[in-house]
């Protein structure tokens, strides 16, 4: 009387899971494609002896007008300071600043003044290679 008998259904758990790590792994690389801090675009000058550094922990731009951004927010200089300073260590914190090519020294400067005052010690300037440095 085994044609009367009724099979159990059986929940095939090994698909799933293969279907989940696919879901996480999709997801880690999104994720990791939206990480990287973006900037304003600008025209940053050009410079034959540049070097490339790691990334910032923090990317300042300034802007032609001496107006600061960071992560499209935009700060004054002690605005700036206070936000450094609640990043932690300051031997940590590597800070670079982009400016425009018009950008005056003394915003940049005013910029650097920040930093320093919230205890930053490594501030990278950013500027592209020219072609005499390729």
């Amino acid at each position: 009387m085994n044609y009367f008998e009724t099979k159990r259904a059986r929940i095939e758990i090994i698909p799933m899971i293969d279907i989940m790590f696919f879901l996480l792994v999709f997801f880690i690389m999104i994720t990791l494609h939206m990480i990287p801090s973006t900037g304003v675009a600008s025209k940053m000058p050009k410079s034959s002896t540049t070097t490339a550094l790691e990334p910032p922990k923090v990317l300042v731009n300034v802007d032609d007008e001496g107006d600061i951004t960071v992560e499209g927010q935009k700060l004054t200089a002690e605005a700036l300071t206070v936000r450094l300073k609640a990043q932690g260590d300051p031997d940590k914190v590597v800070v670079t600043i982009a400016g425009e090519k018009t950008t005056s020294l003394q915003s940049m400067m005013k910029v650097m003044d920040a930093c320093r005052q919230a205890g930053i010690t490594q501030i990278g300037l950013a500027a592209h290679a020219t072609e005499e440095a390729h």
